[in-house]
């Protein structure tokens, strides 16, 4: 059993708004530890418009129970009917995450059958609020989140994953199933990837130079998950025609190999090169400019033209081959950009080393 951040980040939430609410004696001081469930979230920024969104969402909720429960009395009834219009209302003003805390905030406050039924509303409004704001301070000192880290051990591991299956599929020693079910978990796992990236977006700085610098290193990681899904898409063409890559002449189907192996080779380098394991000057690119898909590309047409006049011979078409070419050439180019933001993103943040990021890998 694995416990998370998040999980220990929620049960000091808890212990804390239960704490505080102890100190304001504060009535009912569960409802607090109940607000701190409902506000802790993933990420600071994240935290930050939560409490936005939680204190305007429980406004409404408190305000619609204390008018409901003056009108209305505390029938069940008139609390059914307060929760619905505050749905209402919370879609209305497109507050939904808050919606769960508000519709507590009214049951919290209708329940009571008591006298001073308004001054009781308002105070437990701001034990729910004591909870909002104890979320909201653990989340900001308790177990910051990295992010960066996280995404880089993602992004890491999934394309090792997906060179290692690339290599197998281009020499057909891949078993057909196997790849099929690869796959569709390297299609979840690059999901999970997508949203990581989206908390590490959300992190804020207040230093100008980490902020230029974060800037920076956003662009190299959407780079980073982009060429990660040309090589994805690369593989799913590798696997959805091995038959056809089988009946290829065993030159051409070498030279397919040997290129694959370079583009994988340099895939690896770049990740190593972004962890500074690799000068930033080094360059696997030996390829003259504007020759560097001459050969390929001179034999790729050589081997259409061979497929089209024995086409009528045998079951294959000579597209089959445009499709896989359009992906590696695809994957080429966006390995070219990859290496050209991280040598300029070392050549201007060289000094400013990622220690964690240096020696949590290789």
């Amino acid at each position: 059993m694995q416990l998370g951040a998040r999980v220990l980040k929620t049960g000091v939430a808890i212990v804390f708004a239960l704490f505080l609410a102890q100190i304001f004696e504060l009535p009912s001081p569960v409802f607090a530890g109940i607000a701190a469930i409902f506000a802790i979230q993933p990420s600071i920024y994240r935290s930050y418009l939560s409490i936005i969104e939680q204190i305007q969402g429980n406004i409404i909720g408190a305000t619609v129970a204390v008018l409901f429960g003056l009108v209305f009395g505390h029938h069940l009834v008139a609390i059914g009917i307060a929760a619905i219009i505050v749905i209402a209302l919370v879609r209305k003003f497109k507050l939904d995450s808050s919606m769960s805390l508000a519709l507590v905030t009214v049951v919290a406050i209708m329940e009571y059958q008591g006298d001073s039924f308004l001054e009781f509303g308002v105070v437990r409004f701001l034990t729910v609020m004591v909870g909002v704001f104890a979320a909201f301070i653990v989340n900001l000192v308790f177990i910051p989140p990295r992010y960066e880290i996280k995404l880089f051990k993602m992004i890491d591991s999934l394309q090792d994953d997906i060179i290692r299956w690339t290599r197998l599929a281009a020499r057909q020693a891949s078993e057909h199933t196997s790849t099929k079910a690869a796959l569709t978990k390297f299609e979840n796992r690059l999901a999970d990837v997508e949203k990581m990236y989206d908390f590490y977006k959300e992190e804020r700085h207040y230093s100008k130079k980490k902020r230029f610098m974060q800037a920076r290193k956003l662009v190299i990681y959407r780079q980073l998950i982009i060429t990660t899904k040309k090589s994805l898409e690369l593989l799913h063409r590798l696997h959805k025609h091995e038959n056809e890559i089988t009946n290829l002449p065993d030159h051409f189907r070498f030279m397919v190999q040997d290129r694959l192996d370079f583009l994988l080779t340099f895939h690896e380098q770049l990740i190593l090169k972004f962890t500074g394991k690799l000068k930033p000057e080094h360059s696997k690119w030996i390829d003259k400019e504007g020759e560097k898909y001459a050969d390929v590309m001179e034999q790729l047409i050589q081997q259409i033209a061979f497929e089209q006049d024995r086409e009528s011979e045998e079951e294959f078409s000579s597209y089959h081959l445009f499709y896989i070419f359009s992906r590696l050439l695809d994957y080429e180019e966006n390995l070219e950009h990859l290496d050209t933001l991280i040598v300029s993103f070392l050549n201007y943040h060289g000094e400013e080393r990622n220690i964690d990021l240096e020696e949590d890998f290789y």
